[in-house]
């Protein structure tokens, strides 16, 4: 099984490390970039969305925001990558307006990581 090629879209380092760290452990995950802010995580996603099944995306971020993140992936066609939110705010509200954005699935941080890691694996697949 080729590893998923994910990139991070996380402001917290303590977060991006640990999240990371869980990632590559337990699933067949290989996490190609990180990015802290949407405009740097946008400009990234234009030159490398061939080099990416997945991008994962926090809403609130350094500078702008997970949802404008969704926003340029849907821009940029998606047919080359997932796009999955995780958040501490993964209200119904904000769920239903990630899915709109072109969110494949939105995760809660403090509860869903082992679905995250079994999301990627099944894409991995």
């Amino acid at each position: 099984m080729n590893p998923l090629k994910a990139f991070l879209v996380e402001d917290s380092p303590v977060v991006s490390d640990s999240l990371i760290a869980a990632l590559e452990e337990l699933a067949p995950i290989d996490v190609v970039g990180v990015m802290a802010d949407e405009r740097s995580a946008v400009q990234w996603t234009k030159e490398h969305a061939k080099d990416c099944d997945v991008v994962i995306t926090d809403i609130f971020l350094k500078s702008g925001s997970g949802l404008g993140v969704l926003r340029a992936g849907r821009q940029l066609g998606q047919q080359t990558m997932d796009m999955v939110v995780i958040s501490n705010y993964a209200t119904p509200d904000m769920r239903r307006k990630c899915l709109e954005l072109g969110a494949t699935r939105v995760f809660d941080k403090s509860r869903d990581i082992d679905d995250l890691i079994a999301y990627c694996s099944e894409l991995a697949a």
